[in-house]
């Protein structure tokens, strides 16, 4: 099987790299428009079975411990549109763009690869922003919004070039910290990555072995 491993950055998938055999790796650099960029030419040149990105988050949900690992299955740019009298509209809610416009769904880029719903693994609703949510109030915004459980800057591009491209994809998101949380001696970033990694050994190791 072909796999395309994709990630932000070298210091998420580090004990990966040091182990793989497998799967060709992509680090596309932080954020949305390094993800796009180099997401379409890396698929433009190869064809791939499935495209895997793996990475740490936030969390909107409490209940959400730190270190979980989830496969996203919707996401979204959380911060496209315009700010009108303290209230956040997307470019759907503006009648800019169609809602239900391929590649989105009500909204919402949607993943229903059969992997998702055959794991062990839960599964969330992410958004990804241009920026780290620190402001209190702009996480209740979100929250209430979007109903996500979880945030990240590059995983709508992810998706959105996926599913432009028609390529199977995984988005797979381990837990580092509450969103709007910036002490970071509370993070739990070690912890992340360690799950992270783990669950993405096991994933690939079980993809090549079932060809």
């Amino acid at each position: 099987m072909d796999l395309l491993v994709v990630a932000a950055t070298n210091f998420e998938i580090t004990p990966f790299l040091a182990t793989n055999t497998n799967a060709d790796i992509l680090i596309t650099g932080i954020g949305i428009p390094a993800t796009i960029f180099t997401l379409q030419n890396k698929l433009l040149h190869k064809k791939y079975d499935l495209v895997i990105q793996a990475g740490i988050a936030g969390t909107f949900n409490d209940s959400f411990e730190n270190s979980n690992v989830f496969f996203v299955k919707e996401d979204t740019f959380a911060d496209i549109g315009a700010e009108e009298n303290g209230e956040f509209q997307t470019l759907f809610e503006m009648g800019l763009a169609n809602e239900n416009e391929f590649p989105y769904t009500n909204g919402w880029l949607k993943n229903d690869h059969p992997l998702i719903k055959q794991s062990y693994l839960a599964t969330a609703k992410s958004v990804t922003v241009n920026k780290i949510t620190g402001d209190k109030n702009q996480v209740e915004k979100l929250r209430e919004k979007f109903g996500a459980g979880i945030e990240s800057m590059e995983g709508a591009a992810f998706h959105y070039v996926c599913l432009l491209q028609k390529v199977n994809f995984l988005q797979l998101r381990s837990i580092s910290n509450i969103v709007g949380e910036r002490d970071k001696s509370k993070w739990k970033m070690k912890e992340a990555i360690e799950v992270l990694n783990n669950e993405l050994q096991k994933l690939v190791q079980k993809l090549n072995g079932a060809k």
